[in-house]
């Protein structure tokens, strides 16, 4: 019998080592990203913080909530370097992007 048949979601669900156990780090390892890029920048602009997130290379993408805010957030990139490097991440550079709106959001 061939090991390519129909799997059992439990099998996808909780087997070591699996995509979704995988997935579940990648978040993890995301939002305690945010929030220790949110604590070290503090107030409006630590909040204004949506998702970040550390590229194999270094890259150290950080998403704002607005244009603005990334304009600001540009400003302290040296910041992040150096928490990140705090935490022993390889942070190499900084790049901050303007998140998209949120679902509901009015234009």
């Amino acid at each position: 019998m061939s090991g390519n048949g129909p799997k059992s979601l439990s099998d996808l669900m909780f087997r070591p080592g699996g995509a979704v156990e995988s997935l579940v780090r990648q978040a993890d390892a995301a939002a305690n990203l945010v929030a220790l890029l949110r604590s070290g920048i503090g107030g409006a602009l630590g909040q204004s913080i949506r998702a970040a997130s550390l590229q194999p290379d270094g890259t150290l993408v950080v998403a704002a909530a607005s244009s603005a805010w990334a304009a600001r957030l540009r400003f302290e990139s040296e910041r992040m370097r150096s928490l990140c490097r705090e935490q022993q991440l390889n942070c190499t550079r900084v790049v901050v992007r303007v998140a998209e709106p949120e679902a509901g959001a009015a234009s």
